[in-house]
């Protein structure tokens, strides 16, 4: 049954076809290719859309003329104290959203579609996933990997639009890419923030008003890197405890407030100085939800530029 979405204030009349198969999504993505005679565009999501993923779906419409959006969430990713059960779901508003930017095609398979009966195969992400969340996450990475391979089997020679928001994340995809032959051109997409800087998220939905507010001290600890790099500061220790400091101020925990070189996410050791750029990392809990963020120092602007 097809999601109701006359009723959303997102409704468009041109509504994006849905397909719940691997076979028909397939299919419909090589069709798209022979008629246009170029790369399909692709967007993987979860779901739980908002504006940051709209920003995706633009950038891939604003590259080629046919693009197709996923929605699954994907079991394997979630630990086994993780929010796979409460993740929001909004199937109809998310296919209506789309709508508004011009998506063709959403394929919205269910968990045994994607892994059938006796499935096994796994992707392993290796070094790039050793780092970062993957000692907090174990299993995370590979999850995701292993659902991603599955999704560029399908959709075939395709421009894939990630965020930077996870960037461990598209750092892994764009090695998947490349080490196996995946005729997929991988596209990183800015963050894009709330007014007052907050990192737009699915998960944001879970923060009551007061945590909302507590939030900020993410972009803000970002911003004091940013501003301290700016001004000559190298010394990566340096930098790492500015942020911090900004974080302990908000946050009820933190998994970790990294800085780490850009490419290999390895971090800096104590008295080491960064390079010409700089990821600065951060994963910490407001309440119970569980947030990231980063800028890459020396190539993004502050997370809080024009907003202060």
């Amino acid at each position: 049954m097809l999601p109701e979405i006359a009723r959303s204030p997102y409704a468009s009349r041109v509504a994006p076809v849905i397909l719940s198969t691997p076979e028909q999504f397939r299919a419909a993505c090589d069709a798209a290719r022979a008629k246009s005679q170029r790369p399909v565009g692709f967007v993987p999501t979860m779901g739980a859309l908002h504006e940051g993923h709209l920003a995706l779906v633009r950038e891939a419409k604003r590259r080629v003329p046919f693009v197709a959006v996923s929605i699954f969430v994907n079991p394997t990713q979630f630990g086994p104290n993780e929010d796979l059960a409460r993740y929001p779901r909004d199937l109809g508003g998310d296919v209506a959203k789309l709508a508004t930017v011009g998506a063709d095609l959403v394929f919205a398979p269910d968990a045994g579609a994607m892994y059938p009966k006796g499935e096994q195969m796994r992707v392993r992400p290796g070094a790039l996933g050793e780092s970062l969340c993957g000692p907090f996450r174990p299993g995370h990475f590979e999850g995701v990997a292993t659902v991603v391979a599955k999704l560029f089997a399908l959709v075939g020679p395709s421009v894939a639009v990630f965020g930077k928001k996870d960037y461990q994340q598209l750092a892994i995809l764009r090695r998947l890419a490349i080490d196996l032959f995946f005729p997929v051109e991988i596209v990183g997409h800015p963050i894009v923030r709330e007014a007052d800087g907050l990192a737009m998220s699915s998960r944001n939905a879970y923060l009551s008003a007061a945590d909302r507010t507590r939030a900020l001290c993410l972009s803000r600890g970002l911003d004091a890197a940013w501003k301290a790099f700016a001004a000559g500061e190298r010394d990566a220790a340096v930098l790492r405890r500015g942020v911090r400091a900004r974080v302990e101020a908000g946050a009820d925990s933190i998994d970790y407030v990294d800085v780490t070189d850009p490419d290999s996410l390895v971090p800096f050791p104590e008295g080491a100085r960064t390079g010409a750029r700089a990821l600065v990392a951060i994963a910490c809990r407001i309440g119970p939800t569980r947030l990231i963020d980063n800028a890459v120092l020396g190539e993004d602007p502050s997370p809080m530029e024009g907003r202060e």
